[in-house]
């Protein structure tokens, strides 16, 4: 049996729901989900520039969590920008 999911700490939301290359509709893109925790942990390490000790203090899980979250995170980033799928973040 899995362990319980520990709360983290979130201090962002996102500003749109889902970020696409242009012209060709959402339909027809294959699509990433990007979790909030997910975009929480790009904007802690990318943009704030936070070392993934602090980031992982700041989003209260361990060090570990936090370098697999910001892995898969990226990633997805990186799926979406090479193969020009949708990249949608999910509210839940």
């Amino acid at each position: 049996m899995a362990r319980p999911k520990k709360h983290r700490v979130l201090c962002t939301r996102a500003a749109y729901s889902c970020f696409k290359p242009n012209g060709i509709p959402r339909e027809e893109l294959q699509h990433e989900d990007l979790h909030l925790e997910e975009l929480e942990a790009l904007r802690l390490a990318d943009v704030e520039g936070l070392s993934q000790l602090e980031a992982a203090m700041q989003m209260q899980v361990s060090r570990q969590t936090f370098g697999n979250i910001i892995k898969r995170a990226r990633a997805k980033v990186a799926t979406c920008i090479v193969h020009g799928h949708a990249l949608v973040i999910q509210e839940s």
